[in-house]
């Protein structure tokens, strides 16, 4: 067990079927990512740094991918998803409104490149 695990356990079906989702599509574009903390919060690190992170909050599930630039590289696809939103360092999305495969894929590709950088 990890602290994604252990995170995802606590969550009700409806939730945490959505935040694993988005976990798995980002371990398919970075296997050897593994389980961490970013800034506090459950998280896959890779090479030492939070790569990713997805909460349940009061209003919605939030995608940090702990980087701005991140999301700004998705946020014409985002825009185009219903129930959706962004902030700065943030992707919000609603269960019954799950995010694209495609733009997780590119959101954890595009931090993935920081990091690497």
């Amino acid at each position: 067990m990890g602290t994604v695990d252990d995170y995802l356990q606590g969550l009700d079906a409806a939730d945490r079927a959505a935040i694993a989702r988005v976990y798995e599509i980002a371990r398919e574009v970075v296997p050897e990512a593994e389980q961490g903390l970013g800034y506090g919060m459950p998280a896959l690190v890779h090479r030492g740094k939070p790569l990713i992170s997805v909460k349940r909050t009061q209003k919605h599930i939030g995608v940090y991918p702990f980087s701005p630039e991140a999301v700004s590289a998705v946020a014409d696809a985002v825009g185009r998803v219903p129930a959706t939103g962004l902030d700065k360092g943030t992707v919000r999305f609603q269960p019954e409104h799950p995010l694209p495969a495609d733009v997780v894929r590119a959101l954890v590709t595009a931090r993935r490149s920081q990091i690497e950088g």
